[in-house]
């Protein structure tokens, strides 16, 4: 099938909270911003919620790929799409009915994704394919940026990767945690698509040619990928 465009999406929960309108403008030549919504129950951390994706929305230069990290997505996360995220993401451990949630987040005017921690299988969610639109490895444990990338994530990547392959049909295949200049190519072999970045991006001195140099990286790796 024919690869979509690689895609990065800085994570701005590496950047200045305090003044983020400032910081999406830093991030204009990325494809996303990359929100992490978390409610310190379904990962020990607490961040932002729904007011303020509806804020991040109104004044992003990309759109806002807003990424749940929550109990009772089913409940909330339609809300997100509402709000005006693009892309809405949510947990299948945290799911009730994953089937019903992709659905209304679709309903509600965004594209779909599931995510799934380091220590959930694929396998038993890939019938999930048929109702989402991209589908998100984590590559850290979610709760907090700066970790490290977990390279034993890379052949859960590969069969996502074949699995859509097998199935057809335009699924995005993302993945989060520890995306740096040294990590991005091993992504792009393995299968991923979309590339959330937070230290990588915003610890850099020139935001927009990290960005830059990110992209280079993928599209040489991406020429040497077997489905590319």
């Amino acid at each position: 099938m024919a690869r979509p465009h690689l895609q990065i999406s800085p994570s701005i929960l590496s950047a200045d909270f305090a003044n983020l309108e400032r910081e999406l403008a830093r991030i204009g030549d990325a494809d996303w911003a990359h929100v992490d919504v978390m409610d310190n129950h379904f990962v020990p951390n607490l961040t932002l919620g729904q007011p303020v994706v509806e804020a991040l929305a109104r004044v992003s230069p990309v759109p806002i790929d807003a990424h749940l990290m929550i109990e009772a997505p089913d409940r909330w996360a339609p809300g997100y799409a509402e709000a005006g995220a693009r892309s809405v993401t949510f947990h299948v451990e945290a799911a009730a009915d994953a089937v019903a949630t992709a659905r209304a987040i679709r309903a509600a005017g965004a594209r779909a994704a599931f995510a799934l921690k380091p220590g959930t299988p694929f396998e038993p969610y890939e019938e999930l394919l048929d109702e989402v639109d991209m589908v998100l490895v984590m590559t850290v444990e979610p709760g907090f940026g700066g970790q490290s990338f977990m390279v034993d994530q890379m052949p859960k990547v590969r069969a996502v990767r074949e699995a859509v392959r097998r199935r057809g049909g335009e699924i995005w295949i993302q993945v989060d945690g520890g995306v740096s200049l040294d990590t991005i190519g091993q992504c792009v072999e393995a299968g991923a698509d979309v590339f959330v970045a937070g230290s990588a991006v915003y610890g850099a001195e020139d935001v927009p040619a990290r960005i830059g140099e990110l992209r280079e990286l993928a599209a040489r790796a991406c020429g040497s990928r077997s489905d590319g």
